[in-house]
């Protein structure tokens, strides 16, 4: 691919403008649109200039995978379950390991308990309850959440979930950093 190809298509990945790019980089459009169209080819210098527009280095441009399709929309059937039997955690997106925040929804069956032993791990995790009930421990205090009720804590601090009821309970939860 042209360097010109290759910069359109990453400054449309980044929602710019040929003048918007310019304008942030104190060029011309005219130079922009030329180097896209291939009808000069912009020094490495000039290149760096460019790109600390976007920002990206020089090496990501010429790195980065611009033909993956980026996935926006999930529908339930492609969910990743990332539970067990009675627990289950549908990872909204994709695994990725450049993905900065974990989205699931959770669904807890009558009974299930993430284990005896708490869980801790870095990072923070905040949910809301969006239906049933679910019994939180954190840092070996414990809370009887509902339909509606939310959390937040610092997962550094060892926790548990366990739903002691006969009703199904879900979740929706963010986790960053994601240690899934």
């Amino acid at each position: 691919m042209e360097v010109g190809d290759r910069l359109k298509k990453i400054r449309q990945i980044y929602g710019l403008s040929q003048r918007e790019l310019a304008k942030r980089v104190g060029l011309t459009n005219s130079t922009i649109s030329m180097i896209e169209r291939n009808a000069v080819s912009p020094s490495v210098a000039s290149l760096k200039k460019i790109l600390s527009g976007i920002p990206m280095t020089v090496t990501e441009f010429f790195t980065a995978d611009i033909e993956a399709k980026r996935q926006v929309i999930f529908r339930p059937d492609e969910l990743i379950d990332m539970g067990t039997d009675d627990i289950h955690w549908k990872l909204v997106g994709n695994p990725d390991t450049k993905r900065t925040l974990a989205f699931f929804i959770e669904c807890y069956e009558p009974g299930a308990d993430t284990g005896t032993e708490l869980m801790e791990h870095e990072g923070e995790e905040a949910g809301t309850v969006i239906d049933g009930k679910i019994e939180i421990t954190v840092g070996g205090e414990v809370f009887n959440l509902e339909q509606g009720d939310s959390y937040n804590f610092q997962t550094k601090i060892p926790h548990r979930f366990r739903n002691k009821t006969n009703k199904q309970c879900r979740i929706v939860s963010a986790h960053t950093p994601p240690s899934f």
